[in-house]
């Protein structure tokens, strides 16, 4: 497979898609997705990068926010240049996979961060940023997302405890390659070559400072990424990137860049947070009762867990709390679907 966009990560299933869609060559055009901004995408084609933006009929037929266009979404366009005017989005082709989240608020919608990716990475920093709490959600999104999620452990020189920290991250890491970085002395740079490969994507999600700029600028091997420098009150880089970007690094593969997520909502992903505690799930199978809540029933493996130190009492607090935040988006959005299929009854 030859051409442009296969830098970009074009492969026989989109191809196959794209042909699917255009099956009677009415002269519409493939594109990815490279970048977002406020109401316009910057979009790879097989000639150029060109400008973009979804039209009314688009609009119209799209039920949600989750199904408009998002960084490394492959798209059918009108055109492959710029010429006469913006592109204008006719099709978002199906996602092989893709990491989204409840946007912040009471709202139930859900956001894209980044689609098509093959390989996620988790980045986490050893300053102030570090919390496991917070690591256990973004691994739920993370397997949820149909990508392979890699946990990045950022800054690790910074880190006074090192066999305190690979022995926290061990217990909700399972099934997870951790790699630990420093861009100080570049240790730990050589865990993340066999993630780079000609035509894979990676996607990067975190918080704020933690590093992700800084790798990706070690990936591109120059300095594209905008790094501030490290505030001395908490030795933590400050956040430069604003908006979702993909890269194509030569003869490495894509890297898609999104900017650090201050909140991390959940949406109804259950099995995910299932498979993201697998030490809890797996041991739950052996309570007395199907429908053990883990506190004080008769019987409850989990508990006994608890108690002979398998499992931590904060990591089952954390999976309960995921879990019951899940479960009430799902029944939020089972009741919306329902008053929308009502609206829609009612119209007819």
């Amino acid at each position: 497979m030859k051409g442009r966009l296969f830098e970009f990560g074009l492969d026989e299933y989109i191809k196959k898609e794209f042909e699917n869609y255009n099956y009677n060559n009415n002269n519409k055009f493939l594109g990815r997705v490279i970048a977002e901004y406020k109401g316009i995408y910057k979009v790879a084609t097989e000639e150029l990068d060109i400008m973009a933006r979804v039209n009314g009929n688009f609009i119209k037929s799209t039920e949600d926010s989750s199904s408009y266009p998002g960084v490394g979404d492959w798209i059918v366009i009108d055109r492959t240049s710029n010429k006469n005017g913006d592109g204008i989005i006719l099709k978002v082709l199906p996602r092989k996979s893709y990491v989204s989240r409840k946007v912040a608020g009471i709202k139930t919608d859900e956001q894209i961060i980044a689609s098509n990716i093959d390989t996620l990475f988790i980045c986490m920093s050893c300053n102030n940023d570090f919390n496991l709490r917070r690591l256990e959600r973004y691994i739920a999104i993370g397997w949820d997302s149909g990508a392979t999620p890699v946990v990045i452990i950022t800054k690790i020189d910074l880190c006074d405890d090192v066999f305190r920290l690979k022995s926290e991250l061990e217990e909700i890491t399972v099934g997870i390659d951790v790699v630990y970085l420093s861009s100080i002395t570049s240790d730990g740079t050589e865990g993340i070559d066999k993630y780079l490969n000609v035509g894979q994507t990676i996607g990067f999600i975190g918080s704020s400072g933690v590093g992700k700029s800084t790798l990706i600028n070690y990936l591109i091997g120059e300095e594209k990424m905008n790094v501030s420098s490290i505030r001395e009150s908490d030795q933590k880089g400050k956040h430069t990137t604003t908006h979702r970007e993909l890269i194509v690094i030569k003869d490495k593969g894509i890297v898609i860049d999104t900017p650090g997520m201050r909140e991390v909502q959940l949406m109804d992903n259950v099995d995910g947070i299932e498979t993201s505690f697998k030490d809890i799930s797996s041991i739950s199978v052996r309570c007395k009762f199907n429908d053990c809540k883990h506190n004080n029933e008769p019987g409850c493996a989990v508990r006994e867990a608890i108690q002979n130190g398998s499992i931590n009492v904060e990591r089952l607090d954390s999976y309960n709390k995921l879990m019951r935040e899940a479960k009430f988006i799902e029944k939020k959005n089972i009741l919306k679907a329902r008053q929308e299929d009502k609206k829609k009854r009612y119209l007819k």
